[in-house]
């Protein structure tokens, strides 16, 4: 059984930070500068980055003049973002099931699939919430997330990967209502024995996510399929990049 909180220790964890280091960083700039291009904000409209883990992208949308505020569940995160902080980016460690600032932001943005961790409904309905309501009127929310049914048909089961001494062996599985992935590491360099955790994903669709949005009184305007913002395909698209207006 996965324990409820995973995600604490895990986000906290060197480990973590070792195995997604470098996720397709390329990628990740050129889909933020095309939806940037696409929502064509004004300057230096404020927005939110929910879940920013180390701020990377938070960054990147600073860099581009905006007021940006990231936050994160990860204190180990929020400590190193800070680093980086200046007049137009800021950094605050903070659970996004709890409100946070009210009515301020134009725009509010959850990247790569940083959703779905909660054990519950209401937990992830609060967290829709914290985000509906740190919006202005007329404010935009884009969620990125994997597309669930072409993540099933495409499953890789186990691989094994090292990284710098650190032997990460990774199963993957699923059942009805989430996807499953176990990391068992192994770090030569220090002979310590080996850590265990399981990440645990929401097989959330296009419905429930119109739902939930729907309940906070947000609409959605659009649904991308890819970091290109292609049209949304319930089976071939690789993602579900949900634009949605409040």
């Amino acid at each position: 059984m996965v324990d409820k909180a995973w995600y604490k220790d895990w986000f906290n964890s060197h480990y973590y930070h070792l195995l997604y280091q470098h996720r397709n960083d390329e990628e990740a700039m050129a889909f933020i500068n095309t939806l940037i291009g696409y929502l064509k904000p004004a300057a230096a409209a404020t927005m939110l980055d929910v879940a920013c883990g180390k701020g990377r992208h938070s960054k990147a949308l600073a860099d581009m003049g905006f007021d940006v505020t990231g936050i994160d569940l990860s204190l180990a995160s929020i400590e190193e973002a800070k680093a980086d902080e200046s007049p137009n980016l800021h950094f605050y460690q903070h659970d996004m099931r709890l409100p946070f600032w009210i009515n301020y932001f134009d725009y509010a943005f959850n990247f790569f699939t940083s959703f779905g961790y909660f054990k519950t409904a209401r937990e992830h309905d609060n967290s829709i919430r914290t985000i509906a309501q740190s919006l202005k009127p007329g404010g935009i929310f884009v969620i990125d997330y994997l597309n669930v049914h072409y993540a099933e048909e495409r499953m890789q089961q186990s691989f094994t990967t090292t990284i710098e001494e650190v032997t990460f062996h990774i199963t993957k599985w699923q059942d009805d209502e989430h996807f499953f992935k176990q990391i068992q590491v192994t770090d030569d360099t220090n002979k310590s024995p080996r850590h265990l955790y399981t990440e645990r994903v929401a097989k959330f669709s296009l419905g429930d996510f119109t739902d939930m949005l729907a309940y906070q009184n947000m609409q959605v305007q659009e649904v991308f399929g890819d970091y290109q913002l292609g049209r949304y395909d319930v089976r071939q698209s690789p993602r579900m990049i949900i634009v949605a207006r409040k």
